[in-house]
């Protein structure tokens, strides 16, 4: 199982043939993300038709939530990096959920996760 930072499903629903390559390689069936990650591409959404098409593209991928030990290993992660790297929050939950469900990050972004200890990046 792969978690797909929200970056990464931004540039498949624009039909990127890079990602999309990968994304198949993968396996769709092992597919991840995190709520943040959902909350972050609704809030995107430039209409209710966007909306939509977003919902049916998640509607088969696993969506993780969040939930305690997810709030702490983020928490931990703000403590250490917001101030020296600029680790936003919604970095840092999807970053806590890679490293408590021990699932590799796929992102496009990985200066916003490669100094994060215990976290593996996905990479072809």
């Amino acid at each position: 199982m792969i978690l797909c930072d929200t970056n990464v499903i931004i540039e498949a629903l624009k039909k990127n043939p890079i990602v999309i390559r990968e994304i198949e390689e993968i396996g769709l069936e092992r597919i991840a993300v995190s709520v943040v990650t959902v909350m972050e591409l609704y809030y995107g959404a430039l209409n209710k038709a966007e909306l939509k098409k977003i919902k049916r593209h998640l509607s088969s991928i696993l969506i993780f939530q969040i939930d305690e030990r997810i709030s702490v290993t983020a928490t931990g992660l703000i403590e250490r990096y917001a101030k020296s790297h600029r680790l936003q929050i919604p970095d840092a939950l999807i970053a806590a959920t890679s490293i408590n469900r021990d699932l590799q990050l796929y992102t496009g972004n990985k200066k916003d996760f490669v100094y994060i200890e215990k976290i593996s990046l996905w990479s072809l």
